[in-house]
This record gives C-alpha cells, sequence and structure tokens, in this order.
C-alpha cells in the first residue's frame, strides 16, 4: 500500500534549516502502516534533505562547509543566464540531493538515536516550500 502526504514550510532561504522529523512520523502515522520505507521528496533545485543531528554546533558546521564548497559570492555562470543571484543554491542543492528514505517497524522510523530528518533551502530568499512524503509498506 501507498500513503502520500505533504509537509509545508516557509523558508528565510540562506541555508536555513528545519527539523521535519516529527512531521515526517506522524504522516507515517496516519497512513496506518505498520512496516515499510518512507521518502521525503523536495520539488525544487535550490533546497536537500539530509539527516543530521539537529543541534547548534552541528548545524552550523554543516552551514560553514557548504559556504567552503560553494560560496554564496562565487561566480556562477547561472547567475550570468538567469541573473536570480542564487547560482551557488543549485550547485549545494545538488551535491546534498532532494529526497531521503527511511525505514519504519511497527509505525515508527528507524533513526537513529540523534539523527534528524532536516530539510535545507539554500535559496536566497524566502520560499514557501511543499515537501512530498510518499510512505510505502503494510
Amino acid at each position: 500500500m501507498v500513503h502520500t502526504g505533504t509537509i509545508h514550510l516557509s523558508t528565510r532561504g540562506h541555508s536555513d534549516m528545519h527539523d521535519i522529523t516529527e512531521e515526517v512520523q506522524r504522516i507515517v502515522r496516519e497512513s496506518g502502516l505498520k512496516d515499510g520505507i518512507v521518502t521525503v521528496f523536495s520539488p525544487s533545485s535550490t533546497s536537500g534533505i539530509t539527516t543530521i543531528e539537529f543541534e547548534s554546533g552541528a548545524l552550523s558546521d554543516l552551514k560553514r562547509i557548504f559556504e567552503e564548497i560553494a560560496p554564496e559570492d562565487a561566480e556562477y555562470l547561472h547567475n550570468l543566464r538567469w541573473g536570480d543571484g542564487n547560482g551557488y543554491a543549485h550547485v549545494r542543492a545538488a551535491l546534498l540531493g532532494p529526497s531521503l528514505t527511511v525505514p519504519f517497524r511497527d509505525g515508527h522510523l528507524l533513526l537513529g538515536t540523534w539523527q534528524h530528518i532536516t530539510f535545507i533551502d539554500f535559496d536566497n530568499r524566502p520560499r514557501r516550500r511543499e515537501l512530498i512524503v510518499q510512505v510505502i509498506g503494510e
């Protein structure tokens, strides 16, 4: 069986991070499925999803690494073509990826003790985001 839900977020951009673990767990619970997998997908080319310990030090470290790998103020050909200044956001999102799949058992996500499902909006402005959460199981 398949159950699909959505998560709606208002973001600030510039590597704004949101812990969506509880929302994903809620959708798994609402599905009524006992065992399976859940996939969270961001239909956006300037955001991504991962797991991380959702505490200020780890979040700051991740933001710093993205700034080192794909700095906001670097030259991006995307910016020359579109003039929107978010070339760095596209690169960061491509490196992180748009989705994450997590197994669940007895209706509970099988995350590690410190793992939190985290959505990151890399764009250069506030956005309204809708994430697709698809639960597959029995």
